[in-house]
């Protein structure tokens, strides 16, 4: 069995928890099996709401359940030169534009035209700018009008054909990143998207294996194109399951789900932490 690498790669908006305790421990547990690596990254790019302090605790967090990862620990906001390399490569190969559209502009398109189709984001985006003339988008760049950067999709998939990826749970799938528009890969203001940054950071990182909840499959469909198109290569995925709290709803900081330094701080063990999420002690 080849030495299999994985990442675990939060971002530092709060405290974990039991949620992303499962998936670094699926994570870590997957390399572990075949003597591979364990690697950490740090998806800060967001800075409106990452913090410098939670890098700290995450990492408190994950050393007391007993994971150990490889230095250095790459932090997305350190790696700004990888991801405009990217944009410049698929710019060369006229797949992106500027979009001007603000949230208000796309909702009132949508409702002027009767609804818009449903993708993993949300309304899929109609394509107002997508024939701007580029005399016309260069002088709103210009005087410094605020816009995105989005991915020609229908040029993108016809340049590449047909794509694939394998799913340890699911097996084979076919590719329809189309589900996805034009999807947003940078805006003035963040010079990535999450879809174009962890699709370099893993080929970066030399990952094998992406595991990852279950809930962001759609996104590798998505991601499967973006490697086509700057010619990187494809790791393996395992989209495992979700921890859910007794609402049946997926775990998430922004509801307040019981943080990992909370249950610590009211005794429970790492041992009794893996119990709680379903792996074996």
């Amino acid at each position: 069995m080849p030495a299999v690498i994985t990442r675990f790669a939060p971002s530092p908006t709060g405290d974990l928890h039991l949620g992303h305790a499962y998936a670094a421990c699926f994570a870590f547990e997957a390399a572990a099996r075949s003597s591979g690596r364990f690697l950490l990254r740090i998806e800060d790019i967001d800075t409106s709401r990452c913090r410098p302090e939670f890098v700290g605790r995450i990492e408190q967090d994950l050393a007391w359940l007993g994971l150990v990862w490889q230095q250095p620990v790459r932090r997305q906001s350190a790696c700004l030169s990888d991801y405009q390399k990217a944009l410049d490569h698929l710019a060369a190969r006229d797949l992106i534009y500027p979009c001007f559209c603000t949230r208000a502009d796309i909702k009132a398109e949508i409702e002027a035209a009767g609804g818009a189709p449903q993708g993993p984001d949300g309304p899929v985006y109609p394509g107002t700018c997508r024939g701007l003339e580029a005399e016309e988008a260069n002088a709103q760049i210009a005087r410094g009008d605020g816009h995105a950067l989005r991915l020609n999709m229908g040029r993108a998939v016809a340049q590449v054909g047909p794509l694939q990826f394998h799913d340890a749970e699911a097996g084979t799938i076919d590719c329809t990143p189309e589900i996805f528009g034009d999807v947003v890969l940078a805006r003035k203001d963040t010079p990535t998207s999450y879809h174009l940054a962890v699709t370099v950071d893993d080929a970066a990182q030399g990952v094998t294996l992406v595991t990852r909840g279950v809930d962001l499959l759609p996104s590798t469909h998505c991601h499967r194109l973006l490697q086509a198109l700057l010619d990187l290569p494809v790791p393996d995925y395992h989209h495992h399951r979700l921890i859910v709290g007794p609402d049946s709803k997926r775990l998430a900081k922004r509801d307040h789900a019981a943080t990992l330094v909370s249950l610590r701080e009211h005794g429970t063990t790492p041992v009794e932490i893996r119990a709680m999420v379903g792996l074996s002690v």
